[in-house]
């Protein structure tokens, strides 16, 4: 359980920090480091499914939610990949899968 957690953390910064070599050695080696911290801990301890569930959902963030800038000129690119969380406010969620709301509206009510 714990090594696919690992692996797919691994991937995922490789794909948010593709480009920039100093920002993913530096997430490879907070990776490690956060692995190696829980590795004393036996399979049997209560605490082992919620450290896994932390790495997927930190891989997922990453994967979803991170998208690179780089500035040329006046203007910055965005590296957006095709794991990139696209959508607007409307997407926006609350608990209880509440939608966001302005004057009683959605987004796409306007």
């Amino acid at each position: 359980m714990a090594l696919p957690a690992y692996r797919s953390l691994l991937r995922a910064a490789r794909i948010a920090f593709q480009g920039d070599q100093r920002v993913l050695t530096a997430a490879r080696a907070s990776i490690r480091e956060g692995f190696l911290a829980n590795a004393s801990l036996e399979p049997t301890n209560p605490e082992l499914p919620g450290a896994i569930q932390h790495a997927e959902e930190i891989a997922a963030i990453l994967r979803k939610n991170i998208v690179q800038g780089k500035k040329e000129g006046e203007i910055y690119k965005l590296r957006i990949h095709e794991d990139t969380e696209r959508g607007d406010n409307d997407t926006v969620k609350f608990p209880n899968g509440q939608t966001v709301k302005i004057d009683g509206k959605k987004c796409s009510d306007r």
